[in-house]
């Protein structure tokens, strides 16, 4: 029977078990709207279109399906950019589509017309735009393959207004899915041979991949062969914190003693990530070691300096072939010393201690060491924190312990706005975990819309804003670089707590009652001037009410933390801390 191009690409989406859409609907992609209708996958609407792009990526990040993100021409495409390049510096399998302007409109300058290739081939895998209708369901499958292997990333695929509506017979395709590169024995016994010879053999974990828990099975074979781990900057979810390899993260942040360590590695076995700049303090350290890259990109792109063996594979199939060998044999006449060193210079570091313990003046506001020590303290190591950028998130990745997989999504390129959207989509795609957003005033304001997505789709995130007034990190490198000369980094802030306390049952009830005419959104569009209430409300949880609180004392903080975790719906504490607290000094490690 024939159907739209439109309801194809839905059809094709829903048989590879894709739960969630994000959207900023349009009328350029208005058949694909009305295809979500009837569809079991549920279309979560947002309010702006890049953070429509970072909740389909953090359901990425924690569920390992690419995300899908679906905006409109131009505008919408333009807002969009940022997750694009969140994507494709993180290794975060996305896949955008974007309404188009018909194609007889092409090359006309029509509204709100651009080039796809143009725009976005820098920083996707793949760009891709469906002019045959009779191929949508094929290009479809084309970029979720795409975008979900090798090195995963971004794919945009072009949806022309015109095409769209086209009736085609042509079948939902069927998508095997592509099984992982399994490393050979011969290359686990060249490394196990290479880990027995070593004096200070680590693994650097990092990427997505680690969903399954395998990290917990490679941090057990690890601390019996005497090899501590280090992550990545924001990817140490991969190993439960409580490992006795726990030795720390590199990048921003982290402490100097446990940059020491990655630098006195003899051998270094890199699993699902690389050696970047950020990992290496800018290519300073950690380029002297026998390097062993373990990875699903045999173009080992981002990858800086020697590669002594490769080995394709993801984390999961790693971590299955090298558990499978007797650690015995990777033990070679090492003692534990290494292992416990490493391990108790990130224990001293993320040991719970007040700011001013740390060498800090008693300053205004909330001692943010206290605080998040306290966090720490309810979260108990199982929650999912999200992040954005800015000083306000060093606290959390130094005092917040992880021990379940898929439990972090932090922006590794340093954009910010992600720390809300990320718990709402958190929120949704888990509903039975906890989800927190860690951001300062800066990053909650980028994207603080997307509150109101929680409250129209049920998802209950905890959002803790730090407010100081300034953008914090670029305040502290002007101290380095410009003292005393604070330029372009002042704020002028609400009452964070007042504006998520402003959702209450009203709110629900007005968005249900809403029309969706002009704005296309699922539910299906009304003809323009028709101004027809959709059948059903999209609404999924009206009466649900915010919860907010302003804690401007230390001695505030946990009693105002106990309500939020309490309230069944989203929550937000807003702290109070003096713009001249920055975050303590990498080098505190007793």
């Amino acid at each position: 029977m024939p159907r739209s191009a439109g309801h194809l690409i839905v059809d094709t989406l829903e048989s590879t078990g894709i739960e969630r859409v994000y959207a900023v609907p349009g009328e350029s992609y208005l058949d694909v709207l009305d295809g979500l209708y009837d569809s079991s996958i549920e279309t979560v609407v947002c309010r702006q279109e890049g953070g429509a792009g970072f909740m389909a990526m953090a359901e990425s990040r924690l569920t390992g399906r690419p995300g899908i993100a679906m905006v409109t021409r131009g505008p919408g495409a333009a807002n969009a950019m940022i997750s694009l390049h969140t994507a494709w510096q993180d290794a975060t399998a996305l896949v955008l589509f974007v309404g188009l302007v018909p194609i007889s409109d092409r090359s006309r300058e029509s509204f709100q017309e651009f080039s796809l290739p143009e725009w976005f081939s820098s920083t996707t895998k793949r760009v891709l735009t469906i002019d045959d209708e009779h191929r949508a369901g094929e290009l479809t499958a084309e970029a979720l393959r795409i975008a979900a292997s090798g090195r995963p990333g971004p794919v945009v695929v072009g949806l022309p207004e015109d095409v769209l509506v086209r009736l085609t017979e042509a079948p939902t395709p069927m998508i095997a899915e592509a099984a992982p590169p399994t490393p050979a024995t011969a290359e686990v016994e060249a490394l196990t041979a290479r880990i027995s010879a070593a004096k200070r053999p680590a693994f650097v974990l990092g990427g997505d991949g680690w969903q399954s828990g395998c990290g917990a099975d490679l941090a057990r074979w690890a601390a019996s062969a005497g090899i501590p781990i280090f992550c990545d900057w924001r990817a140490y979810d991969a190993l439960p914190h409580s490992s006795p390899a726990w030795a720390g993260w590199l990048g921003y942040g982290r402490a100097d003693a446990v940059a020491a360590g990655f630098a006195e590695a003899d051998l270094l076995v890199f699993v699902g990530c690389t050696r970047s700049d950020v990992a290496s303090d800018g290519y300073t350290i950690g380029f002297d070691a026998e390097t062993v890259l373990v990875t699903g990109d045999p173009e080992a792109r981002q990858h800086a300096g020697r590669i002594d063996q490769q080995i394709l594979a993801s984390p999961r199939t790693f971590t299955q072939a090298l558990t499978g060998i007797d650690v015995g044999n990777a033990r070679g006449v090492r003692t534990d010393a290494w292992l416990d060193d490493r391990a108790a210079v990130q224990s001293r570091f993320a040991a719970h201690r007040p700011d001013t313990e740390a060498g800090a003046t008693d300053r205004p506001g909330v001692d943010l060491g206290v605080a998040f020590g306290i966090l720490d303290d309810h979260l108990g190591g199982e929650a999912i924190l999200t992040y954005g950028a800015g000083n306000a998130t060093i606290w959390g990745h130094r005092f917040i312990r992880h021990n379940a997989p898929a439990s972090l999504v932090g922006a590794r390129n340093g954009a910010m706005g992600l720390a809300v959207p990320g718990a709402v989509a958190a929120s949704l795609a888990l509903p039975k975990r906890r989800a927190v957003a860690i951001c300062g005033d800066g990053d909650f304001l980028m994207n603080g819309q997307e509150i109101a997505t929680a409250f129209a789709h049920g998802g209950t995130p905890l959002i803790i804003v730090i407010d100081n007034g300034v953008y914090g990190t670029i305040v502290s490198h002007q101290e380095n670089h410009y003292p005393g000369r604070p330029s372009g980094t002042r704020m002028v802030n609400p009452d964070f707590a007042t504006w998520m306390s402003a959702f209450d049952e009203r709110s629900g009830a007005a968005s249900a009652r809403s029309t969706l005419g002009d704005a296309g959104a699922n539910g299906g569009a009304a003809p323009a001037g028709a101004g027809s209430v959709p059948t059903a409300p999209e609404v999924t949880a009206p009466g649900m009410t915010g919860h907010g609180e302003r804690v401007e004392t230390t001695a505030e903080f946990e009693s105002a933390l106990d309500r939020a975790l309490a309230h069944n719906g989203p929550a937000l504490i807003h702290v109070l801390i003096d713009p001249a607290t920055m975050p303590p000094a990498g080098d505190e490690t007793s």
